[in-house]
């Protein structure tokens, strides 16, 4: 059975970093190309990063570019987010979806991918 698994999430204040870990099982990660994911209380769901399956593309958010890292390593069978220079406005509920494409891009879009984690609080704050 597929399943993704976020961690390291928590309270951070502002400017601080975090790292996210997502964590596959039931399945390898190569032939995937993951996504994060974040929703803030009373937002909408948006995409906040990508990684393809095929030469570990990436694609970020305007908001959060040169502030957050995503990668993975397949031997790990895990994707991580790193995030810096936080802001009170990263203060959201971080989810990581998977889908099956053997290609160089990936879309973050919500309909781009079909399994997806339960999610981390992070929550940027004095």
């Amino acid at each position: 059975q597929l399943q993704l698994v976020e961690s390291g999430g928590g309270l951070v204040q502002p400017g601080g970093s975090l790292r996210l870990s997502c964590a596959a099982s039931g399945f390898t990660l190569d032939d995937y190309a993951i996504g994060w994911f974040r929703q803030a209380p009373g937002k909408a769901r948006e995409g906040v990063s990508c990684i393809s399956s095929v030469g570990d593309n990436t694609v970020y958010v305007g908001s959060v570019k040169g502030r957050f890292t995503i990668s993975r390593d397949n031997a790990k069978n895990t994707v991580y987010l790193q995030m810096s220079s936080l802001k009170p406005e990263d203060t959201a509920i971080y989810y990581c979806a998977a889908t099956m494409a053997r290609w160089e891009h990936c879309i973050i879009r919500e309909a781009f991918f079909n399994s997806w984690g339960q999610g981390t609080q992070v929550t940027v704050s004095s």
